[in-house]
Protein backbone atom coordinates (compact mmCIF):
# COMPACT_ATOMS: atom_id res chain seq x y z
CA UNK A 1 0.00 0.00 0.00
CA UNK A 2 1.30 3.62 -0.99
CA UNK A 3 1.45 6.42 1.29
CA UNK A 4 -1.38 8.17 -0.65
CA UNK A 5 -4.01 4.73 -0.36
CA UNK A 6 -3.45 5.05 3.60
CA UNK A 7 -3.91 8.67 3.40
CA UNK A 8 -7.06 7.95 1.38
CA UNK A 9 -9.02 5.64 3.74
CA UNK A 10 -8.84 8.23 6.21
CA UNK A 11 -7.92 8.01 9.74
CA UNK A 12 -4.93 6.19 10.67
CA UNK A 13 -5.19 4.65 13.75
CA UNK A 14 -2.00 2.71 15.83
CA UNK A 15 -3.25 0.39 18.77
CA UNK A 16 -1.55 0.71 22.08
CA UNK A 17 -0.09 -2.73 23.03
CA UNK A 18 -2.48 -3.65 26.36
CA UNK A 19 0.40 -4.11 28.43
CA UNK A 20 1.16 -0.67 28.55
CA UNK A 21 -1.31 1.59 30.57
CA UNK A 22 -0.28 5.00 31.18
CA UNK A 23 -3.13 7.01 32.74
CA UNK A 24 -1.01 9.09 34.98
CA UNK A 25 1.75 10.96 34.70
CA UNK A 26 2.99 11.71 38.25
CA UNK A 27 2.65 7.46 38.24
CA UNK A 28 5.23 7.67 35.31
CA UNK A 29 7.44 9.84 36.92
CA UNK A 30 7.21 7.88 40.92
CA UNK A 31 8.36 5.19 39.10
CA UNK A 32 11.25 6.70 36.86
CA UNK A 33 12.66 8.34 39.89
CA UNK A 34 12.41 4.81 42.02
CA UNK A 35 14.03 3.05 39.05
CA UNK A 36 16.79 5.31 39.05
CA UNK A 37 17.65 5.62 42.06
CA UNK A 38 17.98 1.48 42.24
CA UNK A 39 20.13 1.80 39.49
CA UNK A 40 21.86 4.05 40.45
CA UNK A 41 23.15 2.24 44.19
CA UNK A 42 23.22 -1.26 41.84
CA UNK A 43 25.99 0.65 40.16
CA UNK A 44 27.23 1.99 43.35
CA UNK A 45 27.75 -1.78 44.66
CA UNK A 46 29.35 -3.08 41.75
CA UNK A 47 31.82 -0.68 41.08
CA UNK A 48 32.55 -1.30 44.55
CA UNK A 49 32.87 -4.96 44.35
CA UNK A 50 34.89 -3.98 41.48
CA UNK A 51 37.61 -1.70 43.06
CA UNK A 52 37.68 -4.64 46.03
CA UNK A 53 38.07 -7.62 43.44
CA UNK A 54 41.14 -5.75 41.69
CA UNK A 55 42.45 -4.51 45.27
CA UNK A 56 42.49 -8.71 46.34
CA UNK A 57 44.31 -9.32 42.27
CA UNK A 58 46.95 -6.34 42.28
CA UNK A 59 49.40 -8.23 44.33
CA UNK A 60 51.09 -5.47 45.91
CA UNK A 61 51.58 -3.83 42.31
CA UNK A 62 51.28 0.10 43.17
CA UNK A 63 49.38 1.28 40.26
CA UNK A 64 46.90 -1.61 40.91
CA UNK A 65 46.28 -0.82 44.45
CA UNK A 66 45.55 2.95 43.07
CA UNK A 67 43.66 1.99 40.39
CA UNK A 68 41.70 -0.40 43.26
CA UNK A 69 41.38 2.56 46.05
CA UNK A 70 40.18 5.01 43.61
CA UNK A 71 37.15 2.89 42.20
CA UNK A 72 36.36 2.38 45.79
CA UNK A 73 36.66 6.17 46.14
CA UNK A 74 35.13 6.95 43.60
CA UNK A 75 31.79 4.20 44.83
CA UNK A 76 31.62 5.17 48.10
CA UNK A 77 31.16 8.88 46.71
CA UNK A 78 28.33 8.15 44.23
CA UNK A 79 26.97 6.29 47.42
CA UNK A 80 26.90 9.12 49.33
CA UNK A 81 25.47 11.10 46.09
CA UNK A 82 22.62 8.53 45.65
CA UNK A 83 22.36 8.40 49.44
CA UNK A 84 21.61 12.47 49.91
CA UNK A 85 19.19 12.64 47.25
CA UNK A 86 17.12 9.99 48.18
CA UNK A 87 16.85 11.92 51.70
CA UNK A 88 16.38 15.51 49.56
CA UNK A 89 13.21 13.49 48.27
CA UNK A 90 12.39 12.54 51.42
CA UNK A 91 12.69 15.86 53.00
CA UNK A 92 10.66 17.30 50.10
CA UNK A 93 7.98 14.83 50.69
CA UNK A 94 7.51 15.85 54.22
CA UNK A 95 7.86 19.24 54.08
CA UNK A 96 5.84 20.23 50.96
CA UNK A 97 3.39 17.06 51.78
CA UNK A 98 4.44 15.70 47.67
CA UNK A 99 4.60 12.40 46.83
CA UNK A 100 8.01 11.85 44.78
CA UNK A 101 9.06 8.23 45.84
CA UNK A 102 6.62 6.09 46.87
CA UNK A 103 2.60 6.29 44.88
CA UNK A 104 2.15 8.65 42.52
CA UNK A 105 3.65 12.41 42.51
CA UNK A 106 0.41 14.68 43.68
CA UNK A 107 0.48 18.35 45.54
CA UNK A 108 -1.48 18.51 47.83
CA UNK A 109 -4.78 20.72 48.52
CA UNK A 110 -5.25 23.82 49.94
CA UNK A 111 -8.31 23.55 52.84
Amino acid sequence: MSVLTLLAQGEITVPQPSTVKITDVGRLISGLIGVAMLLAALAVFIYLIWGGFEWITSGGDKAGVENARNKITAALIGLVIVASAWAIMRLVEFFFGITVISGTVSIPKPY
